[in-house]
């Protein structure tokens, strides 16, 4: 049994508006959520690709696994546990409307869990 409801593999790039054209008008993926400077795009069921705006090479921390749950904290206990590495516990982020915490996977990939304070982001 899964405690996540969706993923999100979020991607930063220098230019959102040329990725927004590309993955919302070129692919044709359904947008979900306009964050500003993060928008989210349904790709099938529930995974999604989001795409950030930001001043980072691609060859650095230019990749994010996201995994949308309710129970953040109870994943978070469990990584905990686990002796997983934490980069950042739960916290509330008030800019995007999440409470969300960062790990390390073994091979040093970012990782987030993740709620949306509003449960009709994906619709």
């Amino acid at each position: 049994m899964s405690t996540f409801d969706a993923a999100i593999t979020f991607c930063f790039v220098p230019d959102l508006a040329a990725a927004a054209r590309f993955y919302g008008e070129v692919l044709a993926l359904p947008l979900t959520l306009d964050q500003g400077s993060c928008r989210i795009y349904r790709v099938a069921g529930g995974g999604y690709l989001g795409v950030c705006e930001r001043d980072v090479p691609p060859e650095t921390e230019s990749v994010l696994l996201t995994l949308v749950t309710d129970d953040v904290d109870g994943v978070h206990a469990r990584l905990v546990a686990a002796g997983v590495h934490v980069d950042q516990p739960p916290a509330d982020n008030a800019e995007y409307g999440i409470y969300h915490a960062f790990y390390r996977d073994p091979a040093g990939y970012r990782v987030e869990v993740q709620r949306f304070h509003d449960p009709k982001w994906s619709e």
